[in-house]
């Protein structure tokens, strides 16, 4: 089986070989000069840094990753690390208000999350808590992602689910998708007009409609033209998709203030909307960059098993 030709891009080691064939600094922002969608090496807790890239209230859709506060490999990182609750706390307070600020009236709103089953499942319940504060800010769906892989050992369950939860506000527009899973029951009989009819007849399409429980997604990204080497926080494209099309309509703006490997950008430009995003580290705003630019060139996704920045020979024993 091939292995892919860049491990962690968030290990120092390889972050440090990586940055000199990076174009923006913090502060910077390049601006896509065709579809003027913008990428930053900005910080999501600084209000400075979130008013420079859009300052008005016009963001129609927030999809944010933000880190989960979980150690991935057991191993601390600059992008993905382990702090202690309060602290995680203020910093989603600090990024939540600051996209707050950025809100149309009628807009939608997702946080991708973890639940660490090790110590007391942080930081969903604090996080979920936290967000009651923000009264203009309705709670609406519990989603959850299934995982293709996950962790465990024989005394437990494998985690394999990854959280997804949704909030609106004010009372923007929510346009109904259908997965491509074929609808095979039947039952939930009702009589229209005399017509005792299942839900299969009174369907207005052969496949069902995703659910708050999403398991018709691949995330193998090893096995996918989409993957993104070294990028261990990936979310798969179609889930990414599916939000902007119920979420969103072609023309509005889409921001994201976690950008890692490019993936809300990359369905933003597949589906025509704009898209705001940034990172602090300038390796993966670099890298949601190349992914666009990569994407135009040659229709591709991603990288799946090649090196992202051919720049760094893949036969430099410390990048594998």
């Amino acid at each position: 089986m091939p292995k892919e030709a860049i491990s962690r891009l968030d290990d120092n080691t390889i972050r440090e070989k990586v940055l000199p064939y990076c174009r923006l600094k913090p502060g910077e922002i390049w601006e896509d000069p065709l579809k003027k969608h913008r990428i930053g090496v900005l910080d999501a807790t600084s209000r400075k840094d979130c008013k420079k890239i859009n300052n008005c209230k016009n963001v129609d859709l927030f999809i944010q990753d933000p880190p989960y506060n979980i150690a991935v490999g057991n191993k601390n990182t600059n992008q993905l690390s382990r702090i202690n609750i309060e602290n995680y706390l203020e910093f989603s307070k600090n990024w939540i208000e600051n996209s707050l600020d950025m809100m149309s009236d009628n807009s939608h709103f997702y946080i991708w999350l973890g639940a660490d089953q090790k110590r007391g499942f942080q930081p969903l319940p604090e996080f979920m808590i936290l967000m009651r504060q923000y009264e203009e800010l309705k709670s609406r769906s519990f989603i959850s992602l299934r995982n293709q892989r996950g962790y465990g050992t024989q005394k437990n369950w494998m985690a394999v689910r990854q959280e997804l939860l949704y909030y609106t506000k004010g009372d923007p527009a929510f346009k109904v998708t259908y997965t491509d899973i074929p609808k095979v029951l039947k039952g939930y009989y009702k009589t229209i007009n005399g017509v005792k009819t299942d839900n299969l007849e009174r369907g207005k399409s052969d496949t069902i409609r995703p659910g708050n429980i999403w398991l018709d997604i691949q995330q193998v990204f090893y096995r996918m033209e989409e993957n993104i080497p070294g990028a261990y926080a990936q979310k798969p494209l179609k889930s990414i998709e599916r939000i902007i099309k119920t979420s969103s309509k072609e023309g509005d703006i889409v921001a994201d203030f976690f950008a890692h490997s490019g993936t809300t950008l990359m369905a933003s430009e597949r589906l025509n909307r704009r898209c705001i995003t940034f990172d602090m580290d300038p390796v993966f705003a670099e890298l949601t960059i190349r992914r666009l630019e990569r994407y135009r060139e040659t229709g591709k996704t991603g990288w799946q098993w090649e090196n992202p920045f051919p720049e760094i020979s893949s036969n430099d024993p410390l990048l594998s």
